[in-house]
């Protein structure tokens, strides 16, 4: 008996909400049409989210592969919330769950995309690439290519999709278009010459990365090439080397042993836009020196730079290379006025700098010399500090007796205008700069820890915490020492307030109240905290508000010791891109970076917060090892709450593949590509709907390529190319577009595969036949159009003719099969009981025929002359016999096929051979009846079944029925009884005749069998002697 207060509705609900997240999409939203309460149960995003976490294990395939998890825990870990990141703008659990099944299954068919014309004078029949899924062509690069870049058109643009590649071994990039299948387009890179020196060709036998001795870091004198996307030959970047400015703040630089460590340029408008081009380029050198460079005139801007003039400069951390640039490419005023980070920069001893100012630059009238733009550079540097992670700080070694005069905790760098420093503190601090620009790379692996230059640095820029804050860098030692074991650490950055009292604002305020207390100063006079820094645009007021803190975090990282991470990637997609006040699901306002293909119309207005957003707003990171594996991780994982102490993060999946070494990854929001040293290139999906690749991209090489690919990599001193290896890959920000590109040595291989059945989710209205009003077009003309819909129609056409034929194939099999062996005789609903028992009913029938039959035959026979004896004297026939007889048509003289076929089956060779002899020589004898009934014959009773041949080519007597050939036999006989009773007439009258017999009656007629076999072995004797001349 129920509890009064628990009603029936109440466990049914909850019942059925487990029930059907059992259902695949389509299912479950049909399930809304069968009544009103599944209507209000399957409208709910509750449904549709626990089928989605049902569908797409997320972090319990990691334990459902290793078969950790019994199954009520498997089920409770189903029922928690899926962290990803959506595939467009305005997205519900439904929307995310049915167009992410869709494009999965889109991926995994892949059926190529339809062709789209980037230009009036394309046309769907430009080349044959234009139509194929995967197109692979030439880089006409030298040697592999490493690092890829395009861009693929996105919005309403209809352009083709152009990449640019580039070979750090050759140190040249060139131009390729997919769509046409070549690269070098207009020879841009490529016939530039190569003035790129190598390391290994400088200093033999020295080991890189500041290792060995420690005197180079790398090729000494290096210098930034530039080529403008308008240009055929391109500049080195300047590197000034003037004198020492104590005063202004200007160090002495010595380019001859510099080398440059790392370069970065602007990919779109928006950081132009911003900066006013004066961070267009950015290069780090091995001295710790950061420069900025202008792309050049640009409608993004007022100011006019030339190509490569060199607008800003600082001193980050002199004397340590600086390894890694990233910088913000949506970077905005919007995001300026929020004080976002804009950029950051590692160096080898793991330190992390970063910028939220924007530099500024004085106006200049009059044109400036090399000298004076680099002093310029210095000024403008000035006007921005860049600041230091404290948990990122150099450590020093340890000395427990301080013996060492430099403090290895301890580096200086440039300072900015807002410091307030004089003339003296500032020529002080650029000595000191000057003193630790001349210490070599060995003096900083003496007294500091962690010198690496193989890190890699992945920086989160769209993170948010909702007040401004929220970015997330990702610092990753690649475990290529024994000392630097492979670990990843993540440093976010968090906003607290700090000049008011915790009695009036929370402490992490999360939404501001709309509903204000009263002010006795009016509106102004307001003492309430303001959500974000977007209204304060002097740095001190935004100090004084809020305290910017960084907190740590471990990704977990299970792998052998001797494991090396080899490559990583961070989703790119667009919606990845936008922080919480760009958010169109959030505010609702839209955004140009959302997909105009398949976001639907949302019919709420409401706005949400994150929570309530699917996916939470997630980011994945990705990281490939030596071992073949593939983990990801969550960048936007729950912080610590207490900043001093560092949590972990557990990944959300971990894929291992068959290639040995992870060369290359690329990640969007709805799947993942790995690609590795052996060529292969496969897709995943990283919430693990499938513990299998959706798709293989590329095959591995057979066995002797890889066997080539071990002789490569064990050349003089480990500097092999691998040409077989996936190189770089480069996926479509938009995720509801199936495009990219993978390297593979110098060769390049383009997928583009339709996401049609994505766009089903639009609607189900059939589109109109007829064309618009005042067109000329025709479904003729549609055939030749861009879109290509008459093709498909054609493809469509053809597919249904091949299924009709395969229909008539299947029916006429059924009809042969019937009529062979009566399958269906009893109908189709018969039972193989039944058939058995037709089957016996009609065997038992066939026996009782068959044994009728014989015994009518054994009956008919008895009545016959017996095989071998000789006929009676009173068989004789008469004349009138043989007359009537005679009324028979004459015989020809050879015999039909069917008789000797009939001969050669009853009896044996020797004997038939000797009745088809006899039968011939009687019929073909021209004696008269008279001559004829003067010799007797003696036949087999076996003869009386053979048909006598007949003797003209006469249709009709060649198809004569049984009832002529009874009658040849009984002529054949009448012959024969006819000879037998004649002879011994004349051998009582002719005495030469009676000498040729024998005496006794037995000896005349000798048995048919030395008969014919003598008849037989005469007729070979005259056949040798005659040959072919016997007719």
């Amino acid at each position: 008996m129920k509890e009064p207060n628990i009603t029936h509705a109440d466990l049914i609900v909850e019942v059925l909400t487990h029930i059907l997240s059992h259902l695949p999409p389509a299912s479950l939203s049909s399930m809304s049409l069968v009544s009103r309460r599944f209507n209000s149960l399957v409208t709910t995003p509750h449904a549709w989210r626990i089928a989605f976490s049902r569908h797409f294990l997320g972090p319990v395939a990691i334990d459902a592969e290793k078969s950790r998890l019994d199954s009520d825990e498997f089920e409770h870990r189903l029922l928690r919330k899926r962290a990803f990141c959506r595939l467009t703008a305005l997205a519900s659990w439904r929307n995310e769950y049915i167009l992410r099944t869709r494009l999965l299954r889109s991926l995994a068919r892949g059926r190529p995309a339809e062709t789209q014309a980037s230009g009036p004078q394309r046309s769907p029949r430009t080349g044959s690439a234009t139509t194929q899924a995967v197109t692979t062509y030439n880089s006409l690069l030298l040697y592999p290519v490493s690092h890829i870049d395009g861009a693929f058109g996105s919005g309403l643009e209809k352009k083709a999709a152009v990449f640019i590649h580039g070979a750090s071994e050759q140190g040249i990039a060139a131009v390729s278009e997919p769509a046409i299948g070549k690269s070098g387009l207009g020879g841009w890179g490529i016939s530039d010459r190569q003035m790129f020196t190598h390391f290994a060709d400088s200093f033999p036998g020295e080991i890189q990365w500041g290792l060995g001795s420690g005197e180079w870091v790398g090729c000494p004198h290096g210098r930034t090439y530039f080529l403008s996307s308008n240009e055929k030959r391109g500049r080195f970047l300047s590197l000034a080397e003037g004198p020492s400015l104590p005063q202004l703040g200007i160090p002495r630089l010595v380019p001859l042993s510099t080398s440059i460590c790392s370069v970065w340029i602007a990919k779109s408008p928006q950081v132009l836009k911003t900066t006013n081009g004066l961070c267009g380029i950015l290069t780090g050198t091995s001295s710790g020196i950061l420069t900025a460079y202008a792309v050049g005139p640009s409608h993004s801007y007022n100011q006019r730079y030339e190509r490569g003039q060199i607008t800003a400069r600082w001193v980050i951390c002199p004397g340590v290379p600086i390894i890694a640039i990233r910088v913000d490419d949506n970077f905005s005023t919007k995001r300026h006025a929020h004080r976002r980070i804009s950029a950051i920069v590692l160096n080898a001893l793991g330190e992390v700098f970063y910028l939220s100012e924007i530099p500024l630059q004085r106006e200049i009238n009059s044109k400036l010399s090399p000298e004076q733009l680099d002093q310029l550079a210095w000024d403008t540097g000035r006007t921005a500090r860049w600041e230091l992670i404290e948990a990122t700080r150099r450590a020093a070694q340890p000395d427990p007796f301080n013996t060492r005069a430099v403090d290895g905790s301890y580096t200086p760098r440039s300072s900015s205008h807002s410091m307030g420093l004089n003339q003296a503190q500032v020529a002080a601090e650029t000595a000191e700069i000057e003193e630790y620009l001349a210490f070599k790379p060995k003096h900083f692996r003496k007294v500091c820890q962690g010198w690496d230059m193989q890190r890699k640095l992945e920086v989160d820029f769209a993170g948010d915490d909702n007040h401004g804050a929220g970015e997330s860098v990702t610092v990753i030692a690649c475990g290529k020492t024994a000392e630097q074991p492979a670990s990843l650490r993540r440093f976010t950055r968090l906003k607290f307030s700090s000049a008011l009292p915790a009695a009036q604002t929370e402490a992490f305020p999360r939404v501001q109240s709309a509903t204000g207390l009263p002010s006795i100063f009016g509106d102004s006079g307001s003492t309430n905290v303001p959500h974000s820094s977007a209204s304060s645009d002097s740095s001190g007021s935004q100090a004084t508000l809020a305290t910017a803190m960084w907190t740590e975090s471990n990704l977990t990282l299970d792998l052998p010791k001797t494991a090396q991470i080899t490559t990583t990637a961070i989703d790119m997609s667009s919606i990845a891109q936008l922080t919480t006040s760009e958010d169109p699901l959030l505010g609702m306002c839209g955004s140009p970076g959302s997909s105009e293909i398949s976001t639907p119309v949302s019919s709420s207005s409401q706005p949400l917060v994150p929570a309530q957003i699917p996916g939470h707003r997630a980011r994945f990171l990705a990281i490939g090892t030596s071992t073949g594996t593939v983990i990801v991780w969550d960048i936007r994982a729950p912080v610590s709450q207490n900043t001093e102490i560092a949590n972990h993060i557990d990944p959300v999946r971990i894929i291992h593949t068959d290639s040995p070494q992870i060369s290359a990854l690329g990640l969007t929001s709805l799947y993942l590509v790995h690609g590795g040293n052996d060529g292969l290139v496969q897709a995943w999906d990283p919430l693990g709907s499938s513990l299998q690749p959706i798709r293989t991209l590329n095959s591995r090489f057979s066995s002797r390529a890889r066997r080539r690919l071990q002789q490569a990599e064990a050349s003089v001193q480990g500097v092999g190319h691998n040409f077989y290896a996936a190189g770089a890959i480069c996926l479509d920000p938009d995720p509801t577009r199936l495009r990219g590109i993978v390297s593979l040595g110098t060769q390049l291989r383009y997928w583009s595969y339709s996401s049609s059945a994505a766009d089903q989710y639009k609607g189900n209205k059939r589109r109109l036949r007829y064309s618009q009003r005042g067109s000329n077009r025709s479904s003729e003309t549609d055939r030749y159009s861009h879109t290509g819909r008459g093709a498909l129609k054609d493809y469509i056409m053809n597919e249904r003719l091949e299924l009709e034929r395969q229909k008539k194939e299947r029916e006429k099999e059924r009809r042969l099969l019937s009529g062979r062996f009566g399958v269906d005789l009893l109908g189709s609903g018969a039972s193989e009981e039944q058939l058995l028992a037709y089957a016996c009913m009609l065997s038992e029938e066939s026996y009782t025929s068959d044994e009728r039959k014989r015994r009518e035959s054994q009956s008919s026979a008895g009545t016959s002359y017996s095989c071998g004896t000789i006929a009676p004297q009173n068989s004789v026939t008469t004349q009138e016999q043989i007359s009537s007889s005679s009324s028979v048509p004459s015989h020809d003289s050879g015999l039909e096929p069917q008789t000797l076929e009939a001969v050669n089956e009853d009896l044996e060779p020797d004997l038939a051979e000797a009745i088809h002899r006899s039968l011939k020589d009687v019929c073909s004898s021209t004696a008269t009846p008279e001559e004829t009934m003067s010799e007797p014959v003696l036949v087999s009773s076996a003869a009386l079944h053979l048909p006598c041949p007949m003797s003209g080519p006469s249709t009709d007597m060649r198809q004569g029925t049984t009832q002529q050939e009874i009658t040849d036999f009984e002529l054949a006989l009448q012959l024969s009884l006819a000879e037998q009773k004649s002879r011994p007439m004349r051998a009582e009258t002719g005495s030469q005749a009676s000498s040729s017999y024998s005496e006794d009656p037995l000896e005349d007629f000798p048995s048919l069998d030395n008969a014919a076999a003598s008849v037989h072995s005469g007729r070979r004797r005259r056949a040798r002697g005659k040959g072919k001349g016997r007719a």
